[in-house]
């Protein structure tokens, strides 16, 4: 007899605040790791139904850093670099979740 497992997920989960102090929370989907460094894909997550529901469903993409032996997140201002960074990551979900690219 076989038991029936049931899979354990959980979601990796981090918040943010800017520089004005507004907190945003998001879920971490993938982490891809190069030799121009680390990056995260993430998705928003709100506390208002409404706002899941009128959310673009873009991903972000941030670049992690380290100073003073702590990790911090910022926005890659190369573009050339976001969107090697950016294919990449929509190349590996793609499978798991429905992204719709953006013509440009």
């Amino acid at each position: 007899m076989t038991e029936n497992k049931e899979l354990d997920y959980t979601p990796d989960i981090i918040n943010l605040t800017d520089d004005e102090g507004k907190e945003y929370t998001f879920e971490v989907l993938d982490a891809i790791e190069s030799d121009d460094g680390r990056y995260l894909a993430m998705l928003p997550i709100y506390d208002d139904p409404q706002k899941t529901l009128e959310d673009s469903g873009e991903l972000v993409i941030v670049k992690v850093g380290e100073q003073d032996g702590e990790e911090y997140l910022y926005p890659i201002k190369d573009d050339e670099e976001y969107e090697f960074v950016a294919d990449a990551f929509i190349e590996r979900l793609q499978d798991l979740y429905e992204i719709n690219e953006e013509e440009e």
